[in-house]
């Protein structure tokens, strides 16, 4: 084990020098905003996910403060403990230095975990649970100690706190246990123990789901209507070969569990594997999701490919080199190594007529709203103090109202008022709102509200997405209807 480790920690140090490069670069995301925003209001759940990332958010203000480059360290050292764990199981199945470089490497040259180890969201740490899962699973196979059965529980339980989604995994190594060694495994006393353990922590946040009437549901509901209706029968199989090179090596790890007698005693994770699979399939996932069971294949796949090419050194490090000069390439793509300016120039994208550039997604939702925070502060300390007194800012969604609260601490602005997703868990405020400041509020709804009312500004910001641009800023005065008296009403809208 030990003479692996100075491998493992070069690769390691390769994966953080390039997040080092682009993490502090650009700005914060609309979900990196939305989730420093909840580590303020630390809970057992929330509208939209478990509460893990809040308390992860809550420890990163705590070290760094609001700080783009703190916070995301702890999906990039996410990233680095699965690359590690994945040499790991490499070791654990019998692969020796090729395996295990091999191993690291896939995981340095898949490109799309550059985003998922970039960004403040639960997926970092989805796939460091999922990894970590698999590997006492390993553990468990290859050693009959009952240990590693409880410490696989833990770690699903906890990566439940963080992503729902693991329950695919944990209901899939159930059936595949029962598939392979049925009779062993329902005898087995710690079985049972590890679920008792298990659901023990995970039970104060199955009771907030059932207090709050199972907002999760309501939020897959609308995640289904907007996004997954429109994915193709065949899109998440598609998507999988994006990545050709690495999903090879992962279908290479597969058939090695099945037909290779040595690591025979593997088999239930092959066969989780396909369970995973033809669920996430099944219920229309995004691709991404299913990303967190490559790194156990890389592991096995690495371990084939080194047992066939074990007398050919030349063949293997020349197809390594091969791999990382050509996937590096596609690093600025995935994480901002580059400076917009000449990131826009890599992509060779022109500017439309208005002199827009649209970026990414991932990107476009970097920008504009320390512009949002600036221009709403320049409205709320122009305010007589009166007015301050009984002002509400009044946020359309989460990413500005996440951006109100992230950004606008240096400005010394009041917390927003936001009914999106879990912002609508804390309320209207304890002002009357005679005063409102709005942003992002169509005039439509702005007449509705208010008898008096002023468009101050409309805010463009030529690398934003389409929906923080052409954003209204309205100062309003008079309201007809009160916010407090329908706020409950709309819980039915969070996630409108």
């Amino acid at each position: 084990m030990k003479k692996f480790l100075p491998l493992i920690f070069g690769l390691s140090l390769v994966k953080l020098i390039i997040h080092l490069i682009g993490n502090q670069n650009y700005g914060f995301h609309r979900d990196e905003l939305l989730h420093l925003s909840v580590s303020e209001h630390l809970d057992w759940g929330y509208m939209e996910f478990p509460p893990f990332i809040a308390l992860i958010g809550k420890l990163s203000c705590f070290l760094f403060g609001y700080s783009l480059f703190g916070m995301r360290l702890f999906p990039t050292f996410a990233g680095i403990a699965i690359l590690v764990l994945t040499c790991l199981i490499a070791i654990e199945i019998g692969g020796k230095k090729k395996a295990v470089l091999l191993s690291g490497v896939l995981i340095l040259i898949f490109i799309p975990f550059y985003r998922n180890h970039l960004l403040f969201q639960p997926v970092a740490f989805d796939q460091l649970f999922w990894t970590l899962s698999f590997y006492y699973l390993v553990r468990f196979l290859k050693t009959d100690a009952n240990k590693y059965l409880i410490f696989l529980g833990i770690s699903l339980a906890i990566g439940f706190l963080n992503k729902y989604t693991i329950g695919i995994l944990l209901i899939s190594i159930l059936i595949s246990l029962l598939v392979t060694q049925r009779e062993k495994i329902v005898k087995n006393k710690w079985l049972y123990t590890t679920g008792i353990i298990s659901f023990s922590i995970v039970l104060p946040n199955l009771i907030w789901q059932i207090q709050h009437h199972f907002p999760i549901l309501k939020h897959f509901q609308k995640l289904n209507e907007k996004q997954l209706d429109s994915i193709g029968t065949f899109d998440f199989i598609l998507d999988q070969l994006h990545s050709p090179f690495t999903f090879i090596i992962v279908l290479i790890g597969l058939l090695a569990i099945f037909f290779n007698k040595e690591i025979k005693k593997y088999k239930s994770i092959g066969i989780t594997f396909i369970i995973v699979f033809f669920a996430m399939w099944f219920l229309k996932s995004k691709a991404y999701y299913f990303y967190a069971v490559y790194p156990v294949f890389f592991a096995f796949g690495a371990y084939k490919i080194e047992k066939m090419l074990i007398n050919k050194n030349a063949l293997f490090y020349s197809m390594v080199s091969v791999l990382v000069l050509i996937s590096f390439y596609f690093i600025p793509e995935a994480i901002p190594v580059l400076p917009i300016e000449t990131y826009v120039d890599y992509k060779n994208i022109k500017p439309e007529e208005d002199g827009r550039y649209i970026l990414t997604s991932d990107y476009a939702d970097m920008f504009g709203w320390e512009k949002e925070v600036e221009i709403v502060d320049s409205v709320y300390h122009s305010l007589s103090k009166t007015e301050k007194e009984e002002c509400i800012i009044l946020a359309e969604n989460y990413g500005e109202a996440g951006a109100l609260i992230v950004l606008g601490e240096k400005y010394n602005l009041p917390k927003p008022v936001c009914s999106h997703g879990s912002f609508w868990l804390w309320g209207p405020g304890n002002t009357s709102g005679e005063t409102t400041i709005t942003l992002g509020i169509e005039k439509e709804i702005i007449e509705k509200v208010f008898e008096d009312y002023q468009l101050i500004k409309t805010i463009h910001h030529k690398y934003a997405i389409d929906e923080e641009n052409n954003i209204p800023v309205y100062l309003c005065k008079k309201p007809k209807i009160k916010i407090k008296k329908i706020w409950p009403s709309l819980e039915s809208h969070v996630f409108d």
